[in-house]
């Protein structure tokens, strides 16, 4: 390997949802997984730690006053990953270990924002097992308003690893331009996209972003099967009455600069699954099109990022 190839994976697993600590305990088993197949940089899905809030299209999530609701949103926020009570210590030492650098979905509980209010973060976590940044995301989608806070610019930062320039977004907020434009615009070249589980999601935004951008492209999403649901999960009868067999069927997958598939999305399989990258391709494909760079026109459009972390409080 030089610094110019890469060791990708992808993990895509289920959660033991609506369970920090077991769910934790498996991220950690994957990490040493990965660590077999020589993985430099690895990507899980969207919220991953402790899992997508299945619930709120399954059971009126929307309704008011309702016990259902309060007590899942209770138990939810209990799981929930708080970075200063170091919930991530072991998963960095394992980074460090391994000399692996990771981007890790989680559904992040607060401090600074009161400490009861809940993001949709993606973690970066670097080769030298240092927590690096962490983006919350900037617009839950629809029932996810009900439970997941709006993010800000704060995470939105690139990150190195060998010579290449790594950034991530949390599922349809890589829907949005300006956003995907800022990364083009920091070097970006290893665009990691982390979602909740689903191949109608990733087969086609995938490639046009890798197209767009002329950049590797790492879609990652997670798995969750009706009969994944823990035994003591609150209203468990509720849920199962109304879940399809498959909730969350993948569909990780990874595309070339040129937009072309090196990985094609993957199916309701579980499991980390490897592929090795190249910085040339990347060149390559910047010849005839670079967005922020020979084909862009600062004269005529720019683009301003906001990267201060929102708070009510300042001391």
């Amino acid at each position: 390997m030089t610094d110019s190839t890469l060791t990708v994976g992808m993990a895509q697993i289920s959660p033991v949802w609506l369970n920090r600590e077991l769910t934790i305990e498996k991220v950690e088993s994957t990490i040493e997984t990965a660590a077999e197949k020589n993985i430099e940089l690895l990507v899980f899905g969207e919220g991953l730690i402790p899992g997508y809030p299945f619930w709120l299209n399954l059971c009126g999530g929307a309704q008011w006053e309702t016990d259902l609701n309060k007590k899942l949103f209770s138990h939810y926020v209990s799981n929930a990953v708080s970075i200063e009570k170091g919930h991530l210590n072991n998963i960095n030492k394992l980074c460090k270990n391994h000399q692996m650098a990771i981007y890790l979905g989680i559904i992040e509980r607060a401090l600074d924002r009161g400490n009861h209010t809940l993001y949709c973060s993606l973690a970066y976590i670097n080769q030298h097992g240092e927590l690096k940044s962490i983006h919350r995301k900037l617009m839950p989608t629809y029932d996810e308003r009900l439970v997941w806070g709006q993010g800000d610019g704060h995470g939105l930062r690139s990150h190195s690893l060998k010579r290449f320039t790594l950034g991530g977004l949390n599922c349809w907020e890589n829907w949005m331009p300006l956003v995907r434009a800022s990364y083009y615009a920091l070097g970006v070249n290893i665009h990691c996209a982390s979602w909740p589980g689903s191949i109608k999601n990733t087969q086609d935004i995938t490639r046009f972003i890798a197209r767009e951008g002329r950049t590797y492209v790492i879609s990652v999403s997670s798995l969750m099967k009706k009969s994944d649901f823990p035994k003591d999960t609150p209203y468990l009868n509720e849920i199962q009455s109304k879940a399809p067999n498959i909730l969350a069927n993948g569909g990780s997958c990874i595309a070339n600069p040129d937009g072309s598939w090196l990985v094609q999305p993957i199916a309701e399989k579980h499991g980390v699954f490897t592929a090795e990258i190249s910085l040339s391709k990347v060149f390559e494909e910047r010849q005839n099109f670079d967005p922020s760079g020979h084909y862009a026109r600062p004269d005529v459009t720019t683009l301003k990022v906001n990267r201060k972390r929102q708070s009510v409080l300042s001391l």
